[in-house]
């Protein structure tokens, strides 16, 4: 069994398509098409199914999914320890979500850089599922993600604590406002694509505020999202410092919601080995020594 078979399979199941997992390997469609039949020819059993939207998991593709995660995750940390001779070198690679990467890390990577500059530090902006993910299979070295996570492979470390707060345009003054100015169903939800954490919380609040039905509408980019609630197209919920340090903060209304839905801690997150290699060590250093909560 080749470890590119199992890494292109594990793309392919968390991606949902071939394309989509050319893309992330930086292949073509032809070459992960043929590495999954490879690999459904040596088991003997498909791995996916296919459908008009993607593909999707078997039952043996589920049951082998947790080993090609193990095994790549494995072969990347055999390689960083024969390499590592305790001085910080080499490639790092770092994930976040998007609002964190944009307002909470710059410092923290200056710092990093200045301290550590035979590091090559990589950074990949996804949701919290897709991060997580990430970790787990060895391609991040760790990430930046939304808590809670429990995960018995995963070492968590807090990071930041925010106040996440429902942001609209300007002319909605109160929540009172907004609620009696939209329709039945509600404002339009703009959010981040699936995987996002900030999206399913924004989703638990618009079914307590009577909108379960109330339309959504994805988008890539932070100041796509925070300009498109400026002209008035939708809602969305992002952490406070976020919107105060945007150039268009003028332009929108920030609602304050219960502790229960405002309060969200951002992790780093980690995979639990039996070596810590010295460029992750020396990032976790800077984490640290920034005295932004050390855990």
């Amino acid at each position: 069994m080749e470890l590119s078979d199992l890494k292109t399979f594990a793309a392919v199941a968390r991606t949902g398509g071939i394309t989509r997992a050319a893309e992330e390997l930086n292949t073509v469609q032809s070459n992960v098409t043929q590495r999954i039949k490879a690999l459904e020819a040596e088991i003997g059993t498909p791995l996916f199914e296919r459908h008009s939207r993607g593909m999707a998991l078997t039952g043996a593709g589920k049951r082998l999914l947790p080993y090609a995660h193990r095994m790549t995750a494995l072969s990347h940390e055999a390689v960083l320890a024969a390499r590592d001779d305790g001085e910080p070198k080499g490639p790092l690679s770092i994930g976040s979500m998007e609002t964190t990467a944009a307002v909470r890390l710059p410092p923290l990577l200056a710092d990093f850089h200045r301290r550590f500059p035979a590091v090559r530090l990589s950074l990949r902006t996804s949701p919290t599922a897709d991060l997580v993910a990430g970790v787990l299979e060895g391609a991040l070295d760790g990430a930046f993600v939304a808590g809670p996570i429990a995960h018995a492979d995963l070492t968590v470390t807090s990071a930041f604590r925010e106040e996440l707060v429902l942001v609209s345009a300007r002319r909605w003054a109160s929540l009172a406002e907004l609620r009696a100015g939209t329709p039945e169903s509600g404002p339009t939800a703009l959010v981040f694509r699936t995987g996002c954490t900030y999206r399913q919380r924004l989703e638990q609040i618009f079914v307590e505020f009577g909108w379960p039905s109330a339309a959504r509408f994805e988008l890539g980019t932070l100041d796509g999202m925070i300009g498109c609630v400026a002209a008035d197209m939708g809602v969305t919920l992002l952490p406070r410092v976020v919107v105060e340090r945007s150039a268009m903060n003028g332009a929108v209304t920030m609602h304050g919601l219960s502790p229960s839905h405002a309060r969200v801690e951002t992790l780093f997150i980690q995979r639990r080995t039996g070596h810590q290699y010295s460029a992750l060590s020396g990032f976790l250093s800077c984490l640290t020594e920034d005295d932004i909560i050390a855990a």
